[in-house]
């Protein structure tokens, strides 16, 4: 979604690829499941936002958005986790860490500040960096959680240290909104577990034996997702609420925590088990989920202040496919290199004039 989970842009160093992919190790040559899983993972970003204004209206929807909510964020967070694996806060990394994520950082928190003044119908909307809006949140935690790479990589149990992390966060109302901090800390888990991630793990979830157990556990996930439609609050996979703020008692946050973790791992598993490794027509895609993340935001955005959804035909099962694949063209569309190249001077400025240059003995 971001440079960093952009395979080599990530890290300054592309891991060996898994099994079943295209990219068969050569040197500077791109891996072809993760461009494929990261591609897929934005359409379902895009195609779940375009669903929220239809969620009331539907059952089925409402169970969709659960299932694709529980998996999609963590997904992404796995993937930029395994690709933070090399960052060692070495002057190169921190050059692309700035670049490729605390600049589009400030540049779209502004832009979608002045964006949703008219959107939301809030003229007096503050220009802050402190409390991420909308999109933003991804990379202000990114960038938290790329800095604690070395420390993740030194302690000998990280990822239940991790997951203790996120267990205390439920339990604290009073973190606040400065950087999403409570999102950052109850999402650690999946980036940690990313970063302890090796290829081997990867193979195991492409197995013709995991891709064919994916389709019940999946078809289950569903169905169980539409009998919990008005019994659960779907609102524990945003990952950015205590329990407090849940109305529930303090210990459901703990419990909620592990529960969810177990529940959208095994949906991450079966949502790579179904990602082709060979290269595919959106394969190129894959390097631009930055541009689609960041940019189809305006675009729900505008859809939602002229009220879209309150078309009758919307409501219906034909429209709500139409809003499918609407969502997903736009947001494919705006990963192609055309729309790159426009905004790439944002997205991935090189900014030499702002780094020392290194110098080799």
């Amino acid at each position: 979604m971001t440079e960093a989970i952009s395979t080599a842009q990530a890290t300054g160093v592309a891991p060996r690829p898994a099994a079943g992919t295209t990219a068969a190790g050569s040197a500077g040559q791109r891996d072809a499941f993760f461009d494929n899983a990261k591609y897929l993972a934005i359409v379902l970003v895009a195609v779940g936002h375009a669903w929220e204004p239809l969620r009331d209206g539907s059952r089925a929807v409402t169970a969709l958005y659960t299932v694709v909510y529980a998996f999609h964020m963590p997904a992404f967070i796995v993937i930029s986790g395994y690709f933070s694996r090399n960052f060692d806060a070495s002057p190169g990394r921190v050059k692309r860490l700035f670049t490729g994520i605390v600049v589009p950082y400030v540049v779209f928190e502004t832009a979608y500040t002045f964006f949703t003044r008219w959107s939301d119908g809030e003229p007096d909307r503050a220009v802050t960096l402190l409390d991420p809006l909308y999109l933003t949140w991804f990379l202000a935690a990114l960038f938290i959680w790329r800095l604690t790479t070395p420390l993740w990589r030194s302690v000998r149990w990280p990822l239940p240290i991790a997951l203790a992390v996120a267990m205390l966060a439920t339990l604290s109302p009073d973190i606040g909104d400065d950087l999403d901090l409570q999102r950052a800390l109850q999402f650690l888990p999946y980036f940690v577990l990313g970063l302890c991630l090796k290829p081997e793990h990867f193979r195991m979830v492409r197995r013709r034996a995991a891709r064919v157990a994916a389709v019940p556990v999946f078809a289950c996930a569903v169905a169980l997702a539409y009998w919990l439609v008005p019994r659960f609050d779907y609102g524990w996979f945003f990952h950015r609420a205590s329990a407090e703020q849940m109305d529930v008692p303090a210990w459901y946050g703990p419990l909620m925590t592990l529960a969810i973790f177990g529940c959208s791992l095994t949906l991450v598993a079966c949502f790579l088990a179904w990602v082709p490794g060979r290269r595919t027509w959106f394969t190129a895609l894959g390097s631009g989920t930055l541009y689609g993340y960041l940019l189809h935001g305006f675009v729900i955005q505008a859809a939602n202040h002229w009220h879209w959804s309150h078309a009758a035909w919307t409501g219906e099962p034909v429209g709500e496919i139409v809003v499918t694949v609407v969502a997903a063209v736009v947001v494919t569309l705006l990963c192609t290199p055309p729309v790159r190249r426009v905004f790439r001077c944002v997205m991935e400025p090189k900014m030499d004039w702002a780094f020392r240059e290194r110098r080799t003995a």
